[in-house]
């Protein structure tokens, strides 16, 4: 499996992946999070116009079928698909692993991946929701997230999920500590569900001041992935 890495920049937060466009917010886009305040809408319309479908992310593997703009605004869940063209579907993180989806028959998808839910399998639900729809060939493109030089993990949840997942997602930190690969994993998890790593984008969330990061920086904001099918 190959992908294509994305430089981190401005001008690399767009990709049009087969019948998708993808869209990642940064930190100077301002908070993108599900908080009720009144800035969010304003600042979600200025990325993209029109009505977002959004999941309560719950670190699981529950994908909800969006049939129309808007019609998924915070159910618990951690996936999201789409086989109707001009929906919106985000994301939102602040170090785990936005992936989104795409197909040939112009059905979409995205997800939110943190190592709970990857090991809990929300990538496979993702896909196999997706070819429910009638999807075939299936395309997937990583966002920012926290990478393995940032990234020091409890042995015990590393030992584990090496098992599943075999030993491409043992690492080690810049310092020398355990560490989990959650990209790496990310690309087992599709690998194993029949999916291409088409893209990366490749930026460490816990590395620059970029990205709103948890881990490195505590950050309450949230960046967006945003999918649009066309």
């Amino acid at each position: 499996m190959t992908s294509t890495s994305l430089r981190s920049s401005s001008s690399t937060r767009a990709l049009r992946l087969g019948t998708a466009d993808v869209r990642w917010t940064a930190r100077e886009d301002g908070d993108l999070g599900t908080a009720a305040d009144d800035g969010v809408s304003a600042r979600r319309a200025a990325v993209h116009p029109g009505p977002w479908a959004w999941a309560h992310q719950v670190h699981g593997r529950t994908v909800h079928l969006v049939d129309a703009p808007g019609a998924v605004a915070g159910a618990d869940g951690d996936g999201l698909v789409t086989g109707a063209p001009g929906v919106a579907m985000a994301v939102f993180t602040a170090d785990c692993a936005p992936v989104a989806f795409a197909s040939p028959e112009g059905v979409v998808g995205i997800a939110h991946a943190g190592w709970r839910g990857v090991e809990c399998g929300v990538l496979e639900a993702t896909a196999d929701a997706m070819r429910r729809l009638g999807a075939t060939r299936l395309e997937a493109a990583l966002g920012p997230c926290i990478r393995a030089e940032c990234y020091e993990f409890g042995e015990a949840d590393l030992s584990r999920l090496e098992a599943l997942l075999g030993p491409s997602v043992r690492a080690r930190t810049s310092a020398g500590r355990p560490a989990l690969d959650l990209a790496a994993a990310v690309g087992v998890a599709l690998g194993r569900a029949g999916v291409e790593l088409a893209a990366d984008h490749g930026a460490c969330t816990a590395c620059s001041d970029e990205w709103f990061s948890f881990r490195a920086r505590c950050d309450a904001g949230r960046q967006a992935t945003l999918v649009v099918a066309r």
